[in-house]
Parts: C-alpha cells; sequence; structure tokens
C-alpha cells in the first residue's frame, strides 16, 4: 500500500511531494508489523495448513496433532508449583502446547531461591515439576522469551500476552482469574476442574467414611472422602477414629470447595 500511494504522493508540490511517500512508508511498515504480530497464531495455524496440504487430509491433520501443535496455553506460576499440572496433562484433557513465558520462569527461580524456608520449597517444587513436563514426550512445553513492554507485574503481563495471542491461562489464582475474566481473557482454572469432577451426592445417599477429628460444634465429628471433600458427620465424636456408615443430609457448595453434611446410620452402625 505504500509502494501503490508513494507515486500519486510524490506528485505534490514540495516539500509534500518528497516527504509524504517516506512517511507513507514508515506509517504502513509500522501497521504490517503490528497486524502479524497480533495475527501470528493465525498465520502459523494457516502456514501450517499449507505444508499438510489441502482437502480431506488437512482437516484429519488439524483434528490430530497438527490441532494440537497450534493451540497455546499460558501458565502461570501458581500452577506450576501446584504441581497438579503435570498428572492433568498426562491424561490428555489439555491438548496443546503448554507456553511459559521467561518472565515466569524468572518468578519461579526467584521463589526458590527466597530466604524463607517455606516459600523456598514451594519454588523448588515447581522447579521439579517444570521438569518433569519437558521430559515427557507426549506433552509439548516450550518456554518462550516473549515478554510485554510497559508492564512489570507477572500477572498483568500474562493477561496482555493472552489477549495479544488468543489464548487461555491455566491457573489456580483466584486474584488472576478474576482479572482475566474481567478483561475478556478465557481462564482454565484447576481448582474448578476439581471440583467438578468430585462425587456427585444427593442427601438421602449411604456412604463409608472415617472420622479421624472433632468438629466446631459440639458432637461433631469431620472425615474426608477420597478426593479430599469434607463431611461434617453429626454426633460423629462418638465414632472418632472408626469407619462408619452415614447418611447424607446436605450438600452444601462454597467457594472453598464442596462440604458434605451427613448423620450416623444407626440401623447399620
Amino acid at each position: 500500500m505504500a509502494a501503490l500511494l508513494a507515486f500519486p504522493l510524490s506528485l505534490l508540490p514540495d516539500p509534500f511531494g518528497s516527504v509524504l511517500p517516506f512517511v507513507g512508508v514508515v506509517i504502513f511498515a509500522y501497521l504490517g508489523v503490528a497486524i502479524f504480530k497480533m495475527r501470528q497464531q493465525d498465520i502459523f495455524s494457516f502456514l501450517s495448513n499449507m505444508r499438510g496440504g489441502s482437502g480431506v487430509a488437512t482437516r484429519e491433520g488439524d483434528s490430530g496433532a497438527g490441532w494440537v501443535e497450534t493451540r497455546v496455553i499460558l501458565l502461570d506460576t501458581s500452577v506450576i508449583i501446584d504441581g497438579r499440572i503435570a498428572d492433568i496433562s498426562r491424561t490428555g484433557f489439555l491438548p496443546g502446547s503448554l507456553l511459559i513465558p521467561r518472565f515466569v520462569l524468572n518468578e519461579l527461580q526467584y521463589i526458590a531461591d527466597s530466604p524463607d524456608s517455606m516459600r523456598r520449597q514451594r519454588g523448588r517444587r515447581g522447579m521439579e515439576v517444570l521438569a518433569a513436563l519437558q521430559k515427557e514426550p507426549t506433552i509439548p512445553v516450550r518456554i518462550s522469551d516473549i515478554d510485554v513492554e510497559g508492564v512489570r507485574e507477572v500477572d498483568d503481563k500474562l493477561v496482555v500476552l493472552a489477549r495479544q495471542m488468543r489464548c487461555p491461562i491455566l491457573t489456580n489464582d483466584y486474584n488472576l482469574n478474576r482479572i482475566a475474566e474481567l478483561q475478556g481473557v478465557t481462564v482454565l482454572n484447576i481448582n474448578e476442574l476439581a471440583n467438578a469432577v468430585k462425587s456427585v451426592l444427593i442427601p438421602g445417599e449411604l456412604m463409608t467414611v472415617q472420622v479421624i477429628q472433632e468438629g466446631r460444634e459440639a458432637g461433631q465429628g469431620v472425615a474426608y472422602m477420597d478426593d479430599g471433600t469434607m463431611v461434617v458427620v453429626e454426633n460423629g465424636r462418638d465414632y472418632m477414629d472408626k469407619s462408619i456408615q452415614v447418611i447424607v443430609t446436605k450438600v452444601l457448595q462454597t467457594a472453598a470447595g464442596r462440604m458434605i453434611f451427613a448423620r450416623p446410620d444407626e440401623s447399620a452402625n
């Protein structure tokens, strides 16, 4: 477009005829770079399709490994430290390549070098999880030097980067979740996934639990299901350290997760 405009602009009287063609080249060059940067994923997908051929063969490739390679999922620091991402990725429920920006890796290294022993342990665990992910042949993991200029906070960089690349963020950070959703960025929250796959129980259903501690209220006992769901047992204090059969009385969904209230089944116990 700059080349097409250069000739008519050069016919203008001086100094416009000598200056405007150069200005047009600069402006359209900048716009070209900006558009290519913004649409890079679409361009890469188009080039991948061109290499894979056309017709039915291309569509079959997109539905398999080709589609997986073109989808990108951004990882934040919290989800790497959490560690569950490795197990979830092995199941195949996250098709696509996992992208860890360099600034996320730098934050992880900063946590691993922290003088606080707890933070240092969390950071080192995140490093171990990341190393395990890279060794998995079925999980494409990429560490990129891509950065966001003019932004200092890691969470803000992730949101801006996700908007530019049009890809989701995988996290379990509540604050990052809210900020990303407010800006129209897709968020994959591991905590929400964990709550979604927990066992579904209805009032009146029987189950067997082991009471392991006292509850807040007098006479209450607390047990836990295999998936970590808390079960508050009415009058369960009398059954401490025992496996008993209980009847579900209420299922409560809270921000922290699912909580089940039950009472002992007298006929079975």
